[in-house]
């Protein structure tokens, strides 16, 4: 049984902004090897994400660009399974590899979120995103750096595995499979969210000037099993912003809900920006 668990971070709102991505191997259950690299992005660091992975201009100045280090990736992920802990990651790599014209990498993903909203009835309730189940199974880590964050994800599955009594193989067919409906019943269904969809359990905002009707654009999450909400708060774990938002602004003034949700992030809360494009990559790969 082989598998890698990858991450990455991001300098900006752009996915393709790579600043980081780590790579954990493992091997009949055990991490074998581990990879880790500093990106040049190529692009301004949001200061939002500076204080969430402490990584500046400065200190990737003279690393390798994603496009340099793409056959790395390349030959390490090919035909692997690869695990990333919810879409993020594997729309980011998606997203760069597009900038610097690369085709798509070639392997099977497997999202470590969803098997372990699968593994434990709770998930929806206690939450699901990285630090949350790595607090239900025991395993401590540095959150926000790429590769730690890529040998947490593999430890969820890991553990997820030892508690379904699934093999690798049982775990990619299960995730493709509706979640118990007694497990559906005892969580709070977010408003039109599809209980069985990849962003379940994720309130997403929407603001700025997007290039499909906003409420087209609330279906579209709402398929994925995301609550919308309207604004802000710290129940928030999404902000969409609109495309042409980003580039203008880029540290200049920002819309209310914007400056919310940095302000959340500088707190600790759980929230991730990202760009419209990046939302609809999102719903293109659910």
């Amino acid at each position: 049984m082989r598998f890698i668990a990858l991450d990455v971070e991001t300098a900006n709102a752009d996915m393709a902004s790579i600043c980081s991505i780590g790579a954990a191997v493992f091997d009949n259950g055990q991490l074998s090897e581990e990879w880790y690299s500093l990106v040049d992005p190529e692009d301004y660091f949001d200061p939002v994400n500076i204080s969430i992975h402490r990584i500046d201009e400065s200190m990737v100045a003279g690393s390798p660009t994603f496009g340099t280090v793409a056959p790395t990736i390349d030959k390490l992920l090919r035909e692997a399974v690869v695990v990333t802990h919810t879409h993020f990651d594997r729309v980011a790599l998606h997203q760069a590899g597009h900038r610097y014209g690369l085709q798509p990498l070639r392997c099977n993903w497997l999202d470590s979120a969803r098997v372990a909203r699968r593994a434990w009835a709770d998930c929806a309730r206690s939450g699901y995103g990285l630090a949350a189940v790595c607090r239900r199974i025991g395993y401590e880590f540095r959150h926000h750096n790429a590769l730690e964050d890529a040998k947490a994800a593999g430890h969820v599955l890991l553990a997820a595995m030892a508690e379904t009594g699934l093999d690798l193989e049982g775990v990619l067919r299960r995730v493709r499979q509706p979640i118990d409906p007694s497990t559906v019943r005892v969580v709070r269904v977010a408003r039109d969210g599809n209980p069985d969809g990849p962003l379940y359990g994720e309130v997403v905002v929407f603001t700025g000037a997007l290039e499909i009707p906003r409420r087209e654009a609330a279906d579209l999450a709402a398929s994925l099993g995301c609550e919308v909400a309207t604004g802000v708060t710290k129940k928030t774990t999404l902000l969409v912003v609109g495309d042409m938002d980003v580039q203008r602004l880029a540290g200049h003034e920002k819309s209310s809900k914007h400056r919310k949700a940095e302000e959340l992030i500088a707190k600790g809360f759980a929230l991730r920006i990202i760009r419209e494009t990046d939302f609809r990559e999102l719903v293109a790969m659910a």
